[in-house]
């Protein structure tokens, strides 16, 4: 638990890498995952870099490897995973793998542009086959028609779209033009044709059963054959031209019979050919893609960290002499003999004669903080580096987080049932953990259900105990235990039918209190009619013990933060003071809550003083006249002492730390900062004390990044190290008392969690209940799913969500302010693993 507790030991580190070696290293430092390297080019563009070149390889073979995937998906054809994790391949390699993708990306794209031929060559045939068909159905029902009309009509029909000059002559063949147009077209078509001929076209449309496939896009086209008679070659030019802007297809079409019929045997044969055609192409296609499936997730994985390893090269530094790679790194202290051994096995791989060299160095700059997780810490951690990544050496809330936030949230929570639902979908998911891990997805809600399957669980769980402690299942209480109160001279019906019952153990002719009950609270409770009078003042005092509880073990926390005794300064003007000014106060209000409780039963509560009162009698130093009035004997005197030590705290806070400084600096020692930790140097270099105390086996964090380990060239300011000063004591102070209020959102949250409940059940469930026999089994069957929908979206996600959100609150604010900054930065590695997650 030590790494997480507080940071890893990190170290900065300088690599010399002998150029042909360098690739390999760098290979086996990222299946390591231990070193986070620095850019010792923030200078240079990132064009302008050694191995741009290489990059840009890498980008194009990613392109390409894109392109095949897109192409594996479309036809859809599954990818094979095999959970295969290849090395980084050789930089001889990379020209093969470019060499493959260029092939396979070559035959894809002459392969796709064949198909498209081929396929639009088809459609045209298609929708010409369909043409003659249709066409010659039309002109048959035309010679039918004109064979049963008489001659005056026939000889009507035949001159109907003959022109006004010329009806008086010889009338004008009709000509006519066929094709084929989007279905969805046809209306506005239609009636283009119409308005912009004048009624003079005669058009005749019929649809095609078959939908017809795209040769671009693939997608199912429905379509219509038409056919328009015309008369004059104007009209013939207007059509044309309207059949071109609504992206009619034109085809040409036989005026007799026999030709029509000759050219549709022919059609039919060139289809027959291209489909033959065609399928060998689809097949040919089919086989390239799968054979790329099989090996397109193990290409990506080469592609990626080859990419990865160039990348990281451009951080590095060139020497004089171009033969050797210069490179800056943190990583863990502890892990210092895994990164030699990664170097010696690049060097080995790589064939170099001369061996890589790792230095440590010494730096005034803030190292990354780095806290070993594993997949049950990490989503706490993960909850904890949202308000802010620790800062180096500085306590981490993570392991206590663990317990405190689902148990905070249980608090809030409470209620077995809906917690053992909780539990069951958080051990479901863990169960399933390798299975869902496959198939969540990097951005949606699943994701962070999944993420969080270990605090759903803990949250379930501790749920189901604080709903045992408040007997709540559903809203309703189980008699476990056997109920502490036994009516003397009232049966169980008048009980059940009494609905303004009252529990008042000072009552003994009507309630004889037995035994107290085993576990929790009484169920008998969940019938009182004074139920949310004893919760109250129950929950609410138990709110305010947590938050004092939690809030005090927060300042121990920041005692570590001094580290101990080492910072003795720090302890005596902050760390005391602020745990005095907690206990004399709040840490008092817990105490006579816990007395009044144990020393004022049932027979003299009337007698015990209120808690409110006696808060602020003691602040006003008003005190009772009467001895009797009093709790305990010396509580004047106690109470006086106890305002008295919380307000000399105060100064004590204040000014101590001010005036240490001050005399530090009068007396010409310095105190150089590290964070949280404080060192006096005299007559030495700060370097210096780096390295004695690293000689010592102890690191001490330097100053935060960017920040200078001393302050020699600046001038000292008394006046604003009061004002930092002040502002953290008045911010300690007032906190107090608004974080000890705060914690009363843990009474207000269960209070109303538990009110919610009790009104779906009897406004939704115990309408099926109510009815007897057949009937309310049929009613209740139809009551139930909306009762379980409302448990659900309501008490469990919503109300959940509610709880989730306060509990992270009062560890962010109410917790964490006493000892926690989270002011630094994350260690972030070099990995191969974490770069293929990202794009999983």
């Amino acid at each position: 638990m030590g790494s997480l507790f507080r940071s890893e030991e990190m170290t900065l580190a300088q690599l010399f890498l002998q150029s042909e070696a360098a690739y390999a290293c760098v290979s086996e430092l990222g299946e390591l995952g231990l070193v986070q390297f620095r850019d010792l080019n923030p200078d240079v563009n990132a064009f302008q870099r050694k191995f741009v070149n290489e990059v840009r390889r890498c980008d194009e073979m990613e392109r390409k490897l894109r392109f095949l995937e897109k192409e594996i998906k479309k036809a859809g054809i599954p990818i094979v995973d095999t959970g295969e994790n290849p090395d980084a391949p050789p930089p001889r390699e990379m020209i093969d793998l470019e060499a493959t993708f260029e092939k396979l990306e070559n035959e894809m794209k002459e392969v796709n542009t064949n198909q498209e031929a081929l396929k639009r060559n088809f459609l045209e045939l298609t929708e010409l086959k369909h043409i003659l068909r249709k066409t010659q159905s039309f002109f048959e029902e035309a010679e039918f028609h004109h064979q049963m009309q008489d001659p005056a009509l026939a000889e009507e029909s035949h001159s109907l779209l003959l022109g006004d000059e010329e009806r008086g002559g010889q009338p004008m063949r009709l000509g006519f033009v066929a094709g084929v147009i989007n279905r969805e077209r046809l209306p506005m078509f239609e009636r283009m044709l119409w308005r912009a001929c004048r009624g003079n076209v005669f058009l005749r449309q019929t649809e095609i059963e078959t939908p017809l496939e795209d040769p671009v896009t693939g997608d199912q086209v429905h379509k219509c054959v038409f056919i328009i008679f015309f008369q004059g070659d104007q009209l013939k030019s207007r059509v044309k031209k309207i059949c071109e802007g609504f992206r009619a297809t034109l085809y040409p079409c036989p005026e007799t019979p026999a030709e029509r019929r000759e050219m549709a045997i022919g059609v039919m044969t060139r289809i027959e050919d291209l489909q033959t055609v065609l399928n060998q192409t689809q097949d040919h296609r089919h086989r390239v893609l799968v054979s790329a499936a099989k090996n397109i997730r193990v290409w990506f994985i080469k592609a990626r960290k080859i990419k990865a390893i160039y990348h990281t090269l451009n951080l590095f530094n060139l020497d004089v002499t171009q033969k050797c790679l210069i490179a800056e790194c943190w990583c863990p202290v502890a892990d210092l003999e895994r990164i030699q051994l990664a170097l010696r096995r690049g060097t080995e791989h790589s064939g170099s004669s001369v061996p890589s060299i790792l230095n440590r160095m010494t730096t005034k700059q803030s190292p990354p903080t780095y806290h070993k997780t594993n997949k049950f810490t990490s989503a706490f951690q993960a909850l904890v580096d949202s308000y802010g990544v620790a800062s180096y050496s500085e306590v981490n809330p993570g392991p206590f987080t663990i317990i405190t936030f689902p148990f905070l949230f249980a608090v809030m929570f409470g209620d077995a049932g809906h917690g053992l639902i909780m539990a069951l979908f958080g051990l479901w998911m863990v169960w399933r953990e390798k299975q869902l891990m496959n198939q969540r997805k990097d951005d949606g809600t699943w994701s962070i259900f999944f993420g969080g399957r270990y605090i759903i669980l803990l949250m379930g769980c501790f749920s189901i105990y604080t709903g045992f402690i408040y007997n709540d299942f559903f809203s309703k209480s189980l008699n476990i235990f056997g109920s502490s109160w036994h009516m003397a001279n009232i049966s169980d019906e008048d009980i059940k039918n009494n609905e303004m019952l009252e529990l008042d153990p000072n009552v003994t002719a009507i309630y004889t209190p037995g035994s107290p009950y085993l576990f929790g609270l009484d169920p008998i409770w969940n019938m009182a009619e004074n139920k949310i009078t004893f919760l109250n003042s129950f929950k609410m005092k138990m709110s305010v013990t947590l938050g004092v509880i939690q809030m005090t073990f927060g300042i121990c926390l920041s005692l570590s933060n001094y580290r101990f005794f080492k910072d003795p300064v720090s302890m005596f003007s902050v760390f005391i003071p602020q745990l005095l000014f907690l206990m004399c106060i709040f840490g008092y209000m817990v105490f006579i809550v816990f007395f009044k409780w144990i020393v004022y039963d049932a027979s003299i509560s009337y007698k015990a003083p209120s808690l409110l009162i006696t808060m602020i009698n003691m602040f006003l130093f008003k005190f009772p006249d009467s001895q009797d009035d009093y709790m305990y004997s010396g509580q004047k005197g106690f109470q006086i002492f106890l305002v008295l030590m919380a307000v000399a705290c105060v100064p004590c806070m204040l000014f101590i730390k001010p005036f240490f400084e001050w005399r530090a600096h009068k007396s010409g020692k310095r105190t150089v900062r590290f964070g949280t930790v404080q060192m006096q140097v005299n007559g030495a270099t700060e370097d210096t004390a780096v390295i004695m105390d690293q000689d010592e086996g102890e690191m001490p964090p330097p100053p935060p990044e960017g920040v200078s380990g001393h302050k020699e060239e600046e001038e000292f300011d008394i006046g604003e190290l009061l004002i930092y000063q002040s502002i953290h004591t008045i911010e300690f102070c007032l906190g107090c008392i608004s974080h000890t209020a705060s914690y009363l959102r843990l009474w207000a949250l269960s209070l109303a969690h538990a009110q919610l409940s009790e009104v779906l059940w009897s406004m939704v469930l115990h309408i099926g209940l109510g009815f007897q026999g057949w009937v309310g089994a049929v009613v209740t069957t139809l009551v139930f799913p909306a009762f379980a929908v409302l448990t659900i979206a309501i008490l469990l996600v919503m109300e959940g969500l509610s709880a989730f959100l306060h509990a992270l609150r009062l560890h962010w604010v109410e917790f964490q302010s006493k000892f926690y900054k989270g002011e630094g930065h994350q260690f972030v590695p070099f990995s191969f693993e974490a770069l293929m997650e990202d794009h999983n």
